[in-house]
Protein backbone atom coordinates (compact mmCIF):
# COMPACT_ATOMS: atom_id res chain seq x y z
CA UNK A 1 0.00 0.00 0.00
CA UNK A 2 2.98 2.32 0.33
CA UNK A 3 4.17 1.89 -2.94
CA UNK A 4 0.74 3.03 -4.05
CA UNK A 5 0.25 6.16 -1.84
CA UNK A 6 3.59 7.06 -3.08
CA UNK A 7 2.54 6.53 -6.99
CA UNK A 8 -0.75 8.27 -6.24
CA UNK A 9 0.94 11.22 -4.75
CA UNK A 10 3.72 11.23 -7.74
CA UNK A 11 0.37 11.11 -10.31
CA UNK A 12 -1.37 14.08 -8.16
CA UNK A 13 1.95 16.40 -8.10
CA UNK A 14 2.52 16.15 -12.36
CA UNK A 15 -0.61 18.02 -12.44
CA UNK A 16 0.65 21.20 -10.41
CA UNK A 17 2.21 22.16 -14.10
CA UNK A 18 0.87 20.13 -17.22
CA UNK A 19 0.87 16.50 -17.76
CA UNK A 20 0.47 14.10 -20.68
CA UNK A 21 -0.91 10.59 -19.53
CA UNK A 22 -0.72 8.53 -23.24
CA UNK A 23 -3.52 5.80 -23.33
CA UNK A 24 -2.54 2.47 -23.05
CA UNK A 25 -4.20 -0.88 -23.46
CA UNK A 26 -2.26 -3.94 -22.94
CA UNK A 27 1.29 -4.41 -20.99
CA UNK A 28 2.86 -4.40 -24.48
CA UNK A 29 1.60 -0.62 -25.32
CA UNK A 30 2.64 -0.05 -21.67
CA UNK A 31 5.73 -0.52 -21.88
CA UNK A 32 6.95 1.39 -25.41
CA UNK A 33 4.79 4.08 -23.63
CA UNK A 34 7.18 4.46 -20.57
CA UNK A 35 10.03 3.06 -22.34
CA UNK A 36 9.54 6.46 -24.72
CA UNK A 37 10.17 8.75 -21.21
CA UNK A 38 6.92 9.09 -20.00
CA UNK A 39 6.78 8.75 -16.09
CA UNK A 40 2.96 7.85 -15.28
CA UNK A 41 -0.37 6.62 -18.06
CA UNK A 42 -3.75 6.07 -18.74
CA UNK A 43 -5.68 3.37 -19.57
CA UNK A 44 -8.63 4.05 -22.43
CA UNK A 45 -11.84 1.65 -21.93
CA UNK A 46 -12.26 1.61 -25.46
CA UNK A 47 -8.74 0.76 -26.85
CA UNK A 48 -8.75 -2.11 -23.75
CA UNK A 49 -12.31 -3.35 -24.47
CA UNK A 50 -11.61 -3.20 -28.62
CA UNK A 51 -7.74 -5.32 -27.62
CA UNK A 52 -9.98 -7.67 -25.81
CA UNK A 53 -12.52 -8.03 -28.50
CA UNK A 54 -15.11 -6.69 -26.37
CA UNK A 55 -17.00 -3.44 -26.64
CA UNK A 56 -16.46 -0.12 -24.83
CA UNK A 57 -19.47 1.13 -23.42
CA UNK A 58 -19.22 -0.91 -20.16
CA UNK A 59 -19.14 -4.12 -22.79
CA UNK A 60 -16.80 -5.72 -20.42
CA UNK A 61 -17.46 -6.27 -17.11
CA UNK A 62 -15.81 -5.17 -13.94
CA UNK A 63 -13.87 -8.32 -13.50
CA UNK A 64 -12.57 -8.01 -17.14
CA UNK A 65 -11.61 -4.24 -16.69
CA UNK A 66 -9.67 -4.77 -13.84
CA UNK A 67 -7.93 -8.17 -15.55
CA UNK A 68 -6.90 -5.94 -18.29
CA UNK A 69 -5.51 -3.08 -15.93
CA UNK A 70 -3.58 -5.07 -13.46
CA UNK A 71 -1.54 -6.88 -16.76
CA UNK A 72 -0.94 -3.55 -17.01
CA UNK A 73 0.26 -1.70 -13.90
CA UNK A 74 2.61 -5.21 -12.96
CA UNK A 75 4.37 -4.44 -16.73
CA UNK A 76 5.24 -0.77 -15.69
CA UNK A 77 6.75 0.72 -12.18
CA UNK A 78 4.91 4.46 -12.91
CA UNK A 79 1.63 5.89 -11.66
CA UNK A 80 -1.08 4.18 -13.84
CA UNK A 81 -4.84 5.83 -14.34
CA UNK A 82 -7.68 3.75 -15.34
CA UNK A 83 -10.89 4.38 -16.92
CA UNK A 84 -13.90 2.31 -15.02
CA UNK A 85 -16.23 4.20 -17.20
CA UNK A 86 -19.36 4.74 -15.46
CA UNK A 87 -18.38 2.02 -12.48
CA UNK A 88 -19.86 -0.68 -13.48
CA UNK A 89 -23.01 -0.76 -10.67
CA UNK A 90 -20.64 -1.25 -8.25
CA UNK A 91 -20.15 0.58 -5.44
CA UNK A 92 -18.06 3.27 -4.46
CA UNK A 93 -16.00 1.39 -1.57
CA UNK A 94 -15.72 -1.30 -3.63
CA UNK A 95 -14.61 0.13 -7.04
CA UNK A 96 -11.86 2.29 -5.10
CA UNK A 97 -10.61 -0.76 -3.13
CA UNK A 98 -10.31 -3.11 -6.38
CA UNK A 99 -9.33 -0.53 -8.05
CA UNK A 100 -6.45 -0.40 -6.07
CA UNK A 101 -5.93 -4.25 -5.92
CA UNK A 102 -5.21 -3.80 -9.47
CA UNK A 103 -2.45 -1.40 -9.12
CA UNK A 104 -3.91 1.94 -10.74
CA UNK A 105 -3.49 5.06 -8.59
CA UNK A 106 -6.23 6.93 -10.67
CA UNK A 107 -9.34 7.00 -12.08
CA UNK A 108 -11.65 8.01 -14.43
CA UNK A 109 -15.44 8.50 -14.24
CA UNK A 110 -17.97 9.40 -15.97
CA UNK A 111 -21.39 10.64 -15.84
CA UNK A 112 -23.18 8.21 -18.77
CA UNK A 113 -24.94 5.31 -16.56
CA UNK A 114 -24.21 2.62 -19.66
CA UNK A 115 -26.75 -0.09 -18.02
CA UNK A 116 -29.35 2.14 -17.72
CA UNK A 117 -29.18 4.52 -21.01
CA UNK A 118 -29.13 7.34 -19.21
CA UNK A 119 -26.98 10.79 -17.66
CA UNK A 120 -26.38 11.13 -14.55
CA UNK A 121 -28.25 14.28 -12.70
CA UNK A 122 -25.59 16.95 -12.10
CA UNK A 123 -25.27 16.52 -8.35
CA UNK A 124 -25.95 12.54 -8.59
CA UNK A 125 -22.62 12.19 -10.47
CA UNK A 126 -21.20 14.76 -7.76
CA UNK A 127 -22.34 12.20 -4.75
CA UNK A 128 -21.07 9.04 -7.01
CA UNK A 129 -17.62 11.29 -6.66
CA UNK A 130 -17.53 12.30 -2.87
CA UNK A 131 -18.29 8.63 -2.48
CA UNK A 132 -15.80 7.39 -4.77
CA UNK A 133 -13.50 10.15 -2.39
CA UNK A 134 -14.63 9.45 1.19
CA UNK A 135 -13.24 5.37 -0.10
CA UNK A 136 -9.65 6.39 -1.48
CA UNK A 137 -9.72 8.64 1.76
CA UNK A 138 -10.48 5.63 4.00
CA UNK A 139 -7.65 3.74 2.07
CA UNK A 140 -5.13 6.13 2.88
CA UNK A 141 -4.43 6.51 -1.04
CA UNK A 142 -4.71 9.81 -2.51
CA UNK A 143 -6.48 8.27 -5.55
CA UNK A 144 -6.62 10.89 -8.81
CA UNK A 145 -10.01 10.74 -9.62
CA UNK A 146 -10.64 12.38 -13.13
CA UNK A 147 -14.09 13.32 -13.02
CA UNK A 148 -15.79 12.81 -16.68
CA UNK A 149 -18.89 14.63 -18.13
CA UNK A 150 -20.34 13.19 -21.71
CA UNK A 151 -22.22 16.77 -21.80
CA UNK A 152 -21.04 17.98 -24.96
CA UNK A 153 -21.28 14.55 -26.57
CA UNK A 154 -24.69 13.19 -25.08
CA UNK A 155 -26.48 16.22 -24.96
CA UNK A 156 -29.66 14.27 -26.01
CA UNK A 157 -29.28 12.41 -22.67
CA UNK A 158 -29.47 15.76 -20.04
CA UNK A 159 -31.47 18.03 -22.43
CA UNK A 160 -29.83 21.10 -22.11
CA UNK A 161 -27.26 23.54 -23.12
CA UNK A 162 -23.84 21.66 -23.21
CA UNK A 163 -21.57 24.73 -21.95
CA UNK A 164 -23.85 25.33 -18.95
CA UNK A 165 -24.39 21.87 -18.26
CA UNK A 166 -20.59 21.02 -18.47
CA UNK A 167 -19.99 23.82 -16.24
CA UNK A 168 -22.01 22.76 -13.55
CA UNK A 169 -20.95 19.15 -13.67
CA UNK A 170 -17.66 20.00 -13.39
CA UNK A 171 -18.30 22.37 -10.24
CA UNK A 172 -19.95 20.20 -8.78
CA UNK A 173 -17.26 17.39 -9.36
CA UNK A 174 -14.50 19.85 -8.11
CA UNK A 175 -16.18 20.73 -4.93
CA UNK A 176 -17.19 16.40 -4.18
CA UNK A 177 -13.64 15.83 -4.01
CA UNK A 178 -12.16 15.22 -7.58
CA UNK A 179 -8.54 16.25 -8.77
CA UNK A 180 -9.10 16.48 -11.79
CA UNK A 181 -11.99 17.76 -14.53
CA UNK A 182 -12.87 16.39 -18.08
CA UNK A 183 -15.60 17.92 -19.98
CA UNK A 184 -14.50 15.13 -22.84
CA UNK A 185 -14.78 16.17 -26.71
CA UNK A 186 -15.07 19.39 -25.54
CA UNK A 187 -15.91 21.31 -29.06
CA UNK A 188 -13.91 24.73 -29.28
CA UNK A 189 -11.87 27.06 -27.16
CA UNK A 190 -14.70 29.37 -26.19
CA UNK A 191 -16.38 25.73 -24.28
CA UNK A 192 -13.03 24.89 -22.91
CA UNK A 193 -12.45 28.60 -21.85
CA UNK A 194 -15.95 28.27 -20.14
CA UNK A 195 -15.33 25.40 -17.94
CA UNK A 196 -11.56 26.67 -17.01
CA UNK A 197 -13.09 29.81 -15.98
CA UNK A 198 -15.36 28.07 -13.76
CA UNK A 199 -13.27 25.74 -11.95
CA UNK A 200 -9.88 25.61 -10.28
CA UNK A 201 -8.96 22.14 -10.71
CA UNK A 202 -6.68 20.64 -13.72
CA UNK A 203 -9.01 20.36 -16.79
CA UNK A 204 -8.42 17.01 -19.04
CA UNK A 205 -8.58 17.49 -22.87
CA UNK A 206 -8.42 14.41 -25.23
CA UNK A 207 -6.29 14.91 -28.43
CA UNK A 208 -4.90 13.06 -30.96
CA UNK A 209 -1.00 12.24 -31.10
CA UNK A 210 -0.69 13.15 -34.67
CA UNK A 211 -3.49 15.64 -35.40
CA UNK A 212 -3.96 17.42 -31.98
CA UNK A 213 -7.32 18.38 -30.47
CA UNK A 214 -10.69 20.01 -30.86
CA UNK A 215 -8.11 23.19 -29.39
CA UNK A 216 -5.36 22.19 -32.18
CA UNK A 217 -2.28 21.14 -30.45
CA UNK A 218 0.26 20.97 -27.53
CA UNK A 219 1.11 24.40 -27.19
CA UNK A 220 -2.45 25.46 -27.74
CA UNK A 221 -4.08 23.44 -25.16
CA UNK A 222 -1.55 24.56 -22.79
CA UNK A 223 -1.79 28.47 -23.42
CA UNK A 224 -5.50 28.01 -23.16
CA UNK A 225 -5.04 26.89 -19.09
CA UNK A 226 -5.83 22.76 -19.65
CA UNK A 227 -3.05 20.84 -17.31
CA UNK A 228 -3.65 17.16 -18.59
CA UNK A 229 -3.69 15.75 -22.16
CA UNK A 230 -4.97 11.81 -22.69
CA UNK A 231 -5.69 9.88 -25.75
CA UNK A 232 -8.68 7.72 -25.58
CA UNK A 233 -8.69 5.55 -28.58
CA UNK A 234 -6.87 7.21 -30.46
CA UNK A 235 -3.35 6.10 -30.20
CA UNK A 236 -4.33 3.01 -30.68
CA UNK A 237 -5.95 3.56 -33.53
CA UNK A 238 -3.26 6.23 -35.14
CA UNK A 239 -0.66 3.08 -34.57
CA UNK A 240 -3.85 0.53 -36.61
CA UNK A 241 -3.31 3.01 -40.09
CA UNK A 242 0.46 2.50 -39.31
CA UNK A 243 0.40 -1.43 -39.10
CA UNK A 244 -0.97 -0.96 -42.40
CA UNK A 245 1.24 0.83 -43.78
CA UNK A 246 3.76 -1.27 -42.39
CA UNK A 247 2.08 -4.73 -43.83
CA UNK A 248 0.46 -3.74 -46.77
CA UNK A 249 3.11 -3.92 -49.39
CA UNK A 250 3.54 -7.71 -47.98
CA UNK A 251 -0.15 -8.64 -48.85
Amino acid sequence: MSDLKAKATTLLRMHDDFVVLPTVWDAWSARAIVDAGFAAISIGSHPLADARGQQDGEGMSLDDALEGIARITAAVDVPVSADLESGYDTAPAELIDRLLDAGAVGLNVEDTVHSEGRMREPQEHADTIAGLRAAADAAGVDVVINARTDAFVRPELHGGDPVAQAVERMLLAEQAGARCLYPVKVPDAAALTAVLEAVTLPVNVIAHPRDGSTVDGLQDIRALGARRVTFGPMLQRALTATIADLAGPWR
